[in-house]
């Protein structure tokens, strides 16, 4: 008798524990399952919504063949997060280019976007005068009556999804625009979006 029952308990103990795997290793797939479908890291996008001329002062010195330039662009950037999970983003960086040359600077402050959420950000970039008169055909482009400037920024961050699984990004944007000096706007603008993980 008492090793019917003893056969019974280990009989119970091994079912307990065999239950007790299966449904460790379903809670398992069920994670993994669900980590590369819907909580699969997604691309976040920053967007240039709008490029203003926060400030723009030209003056022409004709005898010494020199432009006295300020300019300030104000940006209006979205972080768009389409993850089920929160998207923290470092310090990020816009830079304004002019004929290649790299004119101007700004930061972009850190933040959080929430899941399935975006978050706009106001940056003004101030142009480097020194280096943007140093280049010889800012003086045809101001008497042609338009300057063509290109923006980048980089916004890295970090979703992290179940508390667990941390994805590292990098959201990348750059425009080409064009600001009319008799206007003081911005003419023209043409931007591109890019993720890297």
């Amino acid at each position: 008798m008492d090793s019917k029952e003893h056969r019974h308990r280990r009989w119970c103990s091994r079912r307990c524990v065999i239950i007790s795997v299966a449904v460790i290793l379903g809670i398992a797939l069920l994670l993994v399952i669900l980590g590369l479908t819907v909580f699969r890291p997604r691309h976040t996008v920053t967007t240039i919504n709008s490029v203003h001329l926060g400030a723009l002062r030209v003056g022409l010195d004709v005898p010494h063949l020199s432009v006295d330039l300020n300019v300030t662009l104000d940006l209006d950037i979205t972080a768009t997060n389409p993850n089920r999970a929160s998207f923290r983003y470092d310090n990020g960086n816009a830079e304004l280019f002019y004929h290649g040359g790299l004119v101007g600077e700004a930061l972009i402050p850190p933040g959080r976007v929430g899941a399935q959420g975006s978050v706009r950000t106001n940056v003004s970039l101030t142009v480097m005068a020194d280096r943007l008169i140093s280049d010889a055909t800012l003086y045809k482009d101001v008497i042609s009556g338009s300057i063509p400037f290109s923006t980048n920024t980089r916004l890295p961050g970090t979703v992290t999804i179940l508390g667990v699984f941390k994805h590292h990004m990098v959201a990348y944007s750059s425009c080409n625009i064009t600001v009319s000096v008799q206007n003081r706007s911005v003419e023209n603008s043409d931007c591109r979006y890019k993720t890297k993980f």
